[in-house]
């Protein structure tokens, strides 16, 4: 056994070590060790029907995260766009309250940790000049991506459901690109200024784990952005309407927002390996040894991801042959967790 741990996971070691020696750090890793926070931040709106909605989105996501994914209340900050008696409520969505709630939420982090932050309301403006609108001055891509100069040693996840997203996105991604950032775009065309229906779906998909298409209890974010992108484009289909809004995602920093993400694709291969569950989530109740085995499962499960993202680096052969071993030792793994529940 010993022989196959070291065989299946030696193409991840080997790339750990070689990130480790190039003075790279480990990006969206799943450990103990790793803690994940979340930013939403509702908007200002025009008239008390949207308010009241993008309200309602931005609450839903917040209770999504803390009562499905291990997030503590602590670790989720949610800003409104008007004063709100909402207990969940940190801060007013301006540009004071986002300073702050990011200073909060950069004395709290370590290393390695996770931040997803979620925009929801309106956007205005055109390419780069575009704006998500907040309460008082609004803010371009650059100017929010600023904000986050000090995440340096943090892995960042931007998911912007806004109208007129692309332009704001755009600037976002060009001005914070590095490696661990991705940047979801509603839109992807300066043209698409209606509001977009991919807020709804993207925390619909997060709701159950509905987005979960391969059934390991976890929803990556090309899974959440696939389930929603998916379902936006049957929503248009099925009411006989030309589709007014066409996701992307970057996560290469090229800022290029492809329409379909895919592992070894240009876009894709981070956003598969970046899970929104906290690293606890779920482990409540498990005895000792079943949580070294969920965690050895996930290790091996992002082992895979990183075999199949990395395809094109290797040799068929040994691919497959590493690629077999992996799975036979997952599947092992998994075997031994279910056994174990009911004994």
């Amino acid at each position: 056994m010993k022989t196959m741990v070291f065989f299946a996971l030696s193409g991840l070691v080997a790339a750990s070590v070689s990130a480790q020696e190039n003075g790279r750090r480990e990006l969206f890793a799943q450990s103990a060790a790793t803690s994940k926070y979340a930013l939403i931040i509702s908007g200002a709106t025009v008239g008390a029907d949207n308010e009241a909605r993008y309200r309602l989105l931005s609450v839903s996501l917040h209770d999504i995260l803390a009562r499905d994914y291990g997030y503590s209340s602590a670790a989720i900050e949610l800003l409104f766009g008007n004063t709100s008696t909402d207990s969940r409520g940190d801060a007013i969505a301006d540009r004071e309250g986002i300073s702050a709630s990011l200073a909060d939420l950069k004395n709290r982090m370590s290393a390695g940790d996770q931040l997803a932050v979620f925009l929801l309301g309106h956007g205005t403006g055109t390419d780069e000049e575009a704006k998500f609108n907040l309460r008082g001055p609004d803010l371009t891509g650059a100017e929010f991506a600023r904000l986050f100069d000090a995440f340096t040693e943090q892995d960042l996840i931007f998911v912007n459901t806004t109208s007129a997203s692309y332009g704001f996105s755009t600037a976002l991604a060009r001005e914070i690109a590095g490696e661990g950032r991705i940047v979801v775009s509603a839109t992807r065309s300066s043209s698409e200024k209606f509001d977009p229906y991919f807020s709804r779906y993207f925390i619909e998909g997060l709701s159950e784990r509905r987005a979960d298409r391969d059934k390991n209890s976890r929803v990556s974010l090309l899974e959440a952005f696939n389930y929603a992108k998916n379902n936006v484009e049957e929503f248009y289909e099925e009411s006989g309407r030309l589709a007014a809004e066409h996701a992307g995602l970057d996560d290469n920093g090229d800022a290029l927002f492809a329409l379909s993400p895919a592992p070894g694709q240009g876009d894709g291969s981070l956003a598969e390996i970046a899970f929104i569950d906290a690293s606890d989530a779920g482990e409540t109740g498990l005895s000792a040894t079943r949580l070294a085995l969920k965690r050895r499962m996930q290790t091996l499960e992002r082992s895979v991801l990183l075999l199949r993202g990395r395809k094109a680096d290797y040799l068929e052969d040994d691919y497959w042959a590493q690629l077999e071993t992996l799975l036979v030792d997952l599947a092992k793994t998994t075997e031994e967790f279910t056994r174990e529940a009911s004994e």
